[in-house]
């Protein structure tokens, strides 16, 4: 049986299919979840607690979810750099669509069915003397660079290599890879004929960038 923390998770995301945040009661998630409301108070603290914690577990679940498609991508014969941004851009579009956490911490906006932690006030850029983690809930830069970090590293590690003269060069592929991300991001606002279109078309970019910085 799942822990309590779970299931009062699982019962705060089902709430929001029903009703907007300001409309959901800690009482009511609390009996969802058939544990008392001291045990929900107890393991989040306040309902702006249990927002951020639903917040972050579907951020997390996603990005294990993009780790995954990337490895199971270079793990395939012949697989190249471009495959690997595909699969990635394939599990950040179905995974956007449904999931309104991810639309959200993707694109930073979270309409009104939301908690404002689903889409935290966007920083400002930091330089790469500041280039630390940031804290609290995730923001569109920050997914960004961490699928991109994650994406350049099944790149380099793909069998199917896109040709190069000289060197491995790691600076273009991450440049490629960002590139993919914002792509993949531009057709979760604005969605292709189907994801597959749009996966190809990721593949296509990240294929002809490479070759251009192998030149």
């Amino acid at each position: 049986m799942p822990a309590a923390r779970e299931l009062l998770l699982d019962a705060a995301f089902a709430a929001l299919g029903a009703r907007p945040w300001h409309g959901v009661r800690m009482v009511d998630v609390a009996a969802a979840a058939g544990v008392s409301r001291q045990t929900l108070y107890n393991e989040f603290g306040s309902k702006d607690g249990l927002a951020r914690a639903l917040v972050r577990r579907e951020a997390d679940a996603f990005l294990a979810g993009v780790d995954r498609s990337l490895a199971e991508a270079a793990a395939r014969e012949g697989a190249d750099a471009g495959d690997c941004c595909a699969a990635a851009a394939l599990w950040t579009l179905r995974t956007a669509r449904t999931n309104p956490f991810v639309r959200a911490a993707l694109t930073g906006c979270r309409g009104d069915r939301l908690p404002p932690a689903a889409a935290p006030p966007v920083p400002p850029p930091r330089t790469p003397r500041d280039a630390r983690p940031l804290r609290g809930g995730p923001t569109p830069g920050a997914l960004t660079e961490r699928i991109r970090d994650s994406a350049a590293v099944a790149a380099d590690s793909a069998g199917g290599a896109v040709p190069r003269q000289g060197p491995r060069d790691p600076e273009g592929t991450r440049r490629a890879c960002e590139a993919a991300v914002r792509l993949t991001l531009s057709y979760v606002l604005a969605p292709a004929a189907t994801d597959e279109e749009a996966a190809d078309d990721v593949a296509r970019l990240v294929r002809a960038l490479l070759r251009a910085a192998a030149r």
